[in-house]
């Protein structure tokens, strides 16, 4: 895609769109000048230019990578006129793509069809609305989620003044069901968070069993699939690279409660576009509230009507609204195969660690997440730590760098898979990429070899 070309189109179309409404002069206060403007943008370039190529495969850190070009068409085309989504009269066009794009979604999840939705600035926001109906509907009860939820639902549940209880994760990163049952047993938890993906290490909760200890013991059940959300495609697929017990747990998010989705992690958007998906649209009644000015234009609902947030970025919705004409949201076509590349690369890059010397896979894979060490030489968990920032640091001062991350891990989880190793510490990095460009899946080979020989270095 020709990025240039589509600008000016875009600009063009807009600018059409303008003039068919009646000239007029701009006001000399907002008027720049042209040295002014060429300094400042020269500045401003140069300063972006110290980010690290999130675009390039041999960025393979955090979850990060531009939005596709069609989403930045789109963002650009709806940001030249600037609507706001709280009301029909701030963007009517692209309030009605937002409802769209939300029944696109609640479909991907197999979600009922009078699911109630809409997007949000990201998974945060997303989260903090499902705790917050968590809290309406069980005002005296606790929020249960595992020790490896992502914190902003200890953080959010603190801005609600909810109570929590923290679940025991196994050493995969995955709720402990026997903890949590113990704890439902108690009768004092009033909804479960059950992550489909989780930031480290990209576990998936075992949702299928936990959605049916909710059943039992008769309280909610959210899933925060803010990262893994768009695997979902994947777990209906006969040629999906997914596990078949992961993929029955995707399949379980369709009986969930509500669920959280990030289109700016896997749906090629970008931040922020989050999405908060509800199965029960009677929730909407805890968002009623009241405005002098704003819900007039329209007898249809306005989505300010059920968002905690007022003003909404319109572009948000139309960038994601346009890219799923290009990309549907389909297994096999569409948006399918980019997710499913970087479940193959990590699988990929996961047994080239297995099979080598040098190198220790934390866990294997389950979505696009790799983790993995440095074997020590001195067979402590403080070698393992020194080793993994040693690496991390130097690939990056390559002539040409390679970009990984860090995680800390207890030594427990370590010495889970190397039981000899000397527990000298109580906590170590380790290495950690995230595949989430489906260009990572041509070059792990690559990747593998320059991560040996800088390991075979730090010897």
């Amino acid at each position: 895609m020709d990025l240039k070309v589509l600008f000016g189109q875009v600009v063009d179309a807009i600018e059409d769109w303008k003039a068919s409404w009646g000239s007029y002069e701009t006001h000399l206060a907002t008027r720049v000048d042209g040295k002014d403007l060429a300094d400042a943008l020269g500045l401003y370039v140069e300063r972006l230019g110290g980010n690290y190529p999130f675009f390039h495969p041999h960025y393979a850190g955090q979850m990060l990578k531009p939005p596709h070009p069609a989403a930045v068409v789109g963002y650009l085309a709806a940001q030249l006129i600037n609507p706001n989504n709280h009301a029909l009269d701030g963007g009517p066009p692209t309030g009605q793509m937002e409802k769209e794009v939300v029944r696109d979604l609640a479909s991907m999840f197999h979600f009922p069809g009078d699911t109630l939705g809409h997007l949000t600035s990201g998974g945060t926001i997303a989260n903090l609305e499902a705790l917050w109906i968590a809290r309406e509907l069980h005002p005296t009860k606790s929020v249960a989620f595992s020790h490896e939820a992502h914190y902003t639902h200890a953080r959010m549940s603190r801005v609600l003044g909810l109570r929590t209880v923290s679940i025991a994760s196994d050493h995969s990163g995955r709720l402990d069901l026997d903890a949590l049952e113990a704890n439902l047993r108690k009768g004092t938890v009033g909804t479960v968070v059950a992550t489909a993906g989780t930031t480290g290490v990209g576990a998936v909760d075992p949702i299928a069993e936990v959605l049916s200890l909710c059943r039992r013991y008769e309280c909610r059940l959210h899933v925060d699939a803010a990262y893994g959300g768009f695997f979902t495609l994947l777990a209906r697929s006969n040629s999906s690279p997914l596990n078949p017990d992961i993929k029955r747990h995707f399949r379980a998010i369709a009986d969930a409660d509500s669920v959280a989705v990030d289109p700016h992690k896997h749906g090629l958007q970008p931040y922020g576009c989050g999405a908060i998906l509800f199965r029960d649209p009677s929730v909407g009644q805890y968002y009623h509230h009241d405005s002098p000015y704003t819900y007039f234009t329209s007898d249809e609902l306005h989505l300010g009507e059920i968002s905690l947030e007022c003003s909404r970025a319109g572009a948000s919705a139309g960038a994601l609204w346009f890219t799923l004409q290009l990309f549907p949201l389909n297994a096999d076509t569409g948006l399918g195969p980019i997710v499913a590349a970087g479940v193959r690369a990590a699988r990929q890059w996961s047994e080239r660690i297995d099979a080598e010397d040098g190198l220790a896979l934390f866990l294997p894979p389950t979505l696009d997440i790799v983790t993995f060490y440095p074997v020590p030489t001195s067979n402590t968990v403080s070698q393992i730590d020194e080793a993994s920032s040693a690496i991390f640091t130097r690939a990056m001062q390559e002539e040409d760098p390679v970009f990984l991350s860090l995680y800390r891990v207890d030594k427990a989880a370590l010495l889970a898979r190397a039981r000899d190793l000397v527990a000298d510490r109580d906590q170590a990095r380790i290495l950690r990429s995230v595949l989430m460009k489906p260009e990572h899946e041509t070059v792990v080979a690559d990747l593998h070899e320059r991560i040996v020989n800088l390991a075979q270095k730090y010897d």
